[in-house]
């Protein structure tokens, strides 16, 4: 494994070099901050041109996959470059020439919801949990406002995005959030990668990504750039945005001033 005892990411090839696998290693919290998409975004682009690569696994160390990103780092001085960091890992994934499948247990949640989004087919843990709670905080979750709709109805999508609640994996599924409920997820995802991806050819599977994708990418583009400037230019100069963030860092209840 090409990773040290402090890396927050733990990264390897299995299945003879036909899959890639990262693995989040801040347990519990496997919080999404900006060393932790530095080194998705390295490990991507280190393996982008594998040859013969398959596919990737995502997953985490232990029992959650992620409680979402660095509140400190959505604060009014660090959230610029926090969002361009993540959109730019969010679109690495989307972009990243094979099927990417992802095994949640626990939490996944927030940010670390937001990554998860941007592979493919989810399996899940039945006592997981998926939420976007960003706005209990006075804020909300914009590559989740663009990744959602692809996954689930624009109802539901909104649903989560505005109430801020969290899903259990059984409902995920019912809503398309989730392809599969396993409770070994890793497993789950290992054996589908071994009957569906590793007996295909790797120069067919990045066709076969690259022409389903194609729209859905330049979409993308567009779409993160435009949240993005909402969330820094509208929702960041309010009042309420900063107190969320402050309060939960405070660990108290926000005061809102509706503005």
């Amino acid at each position: 494994m090409a990773e040290t005892a402090s890396s927050p990411l733990k990264v390897w090839l299995d299945r003879d070099g036909a899959l890639l696998r990262l693995r989040l290693n801040r347990p519990k919290a496997n919080i999404c901050d900006a060393a932790m998409i530095g080194a998705l975004r390295t490990a991507l682009a280190a393996h982008r041109a594998t040859p013969g690569l398959r596919g990737v696994l995502l997953d985490a160390e232990g029992p959650h996959f992620s409680f979402g990103a660095s509140v400190e780092e959505h604060l009014a001085d660090r959230c610029a470059a926090m969002l361009g960091a993540l959109h730019a890992l969010i679109l690495d994934m989307v972009e990243f020439p094979v099927p990417m499948l992802v095994a949640v247990r626990g939490q996944c949640l927030g940010g670390g919801l937001e990554i998860a989004l941007a592979g493919g087919p989810i399996f899940a843990a039945p006592e997981a949990q998926f939420g976007q709670p960003e706005i209990k905080l006075g804020v909300f979750a914009p590559a989740a406002s663009c990744l959602l709709p692809w996954r689930v109805s624009a109802i539901a999508a909104e649903d989560l995005l505005c109430s801020g609640r969290s899903v259990t994996a059984p409902q995920a599924l019912a809503i398309g959030l989730v392809q599969t409920l396993a409770e070994d997820p890793e497993a789950a995802a290992l054996a589908w990668f071994d009957e569906h991806l590793a007996p295909r050819s790797a120069a067919a599977l990045a066709c076969a990504v690259a022409a389903a994708r194609a729209p859905r990418v330049r979409e993308l583009r567009e779409r993160l750039a435009e949240v993005e400037r909402l969330y820094l230019d509208r929702l960041m100069v309010t009042r309420d945005a900063n107190e969320g963030l402050a309060a939960f860092l405070a660990k108290r209840a926000p005061r809102w001033e509706h503005c």
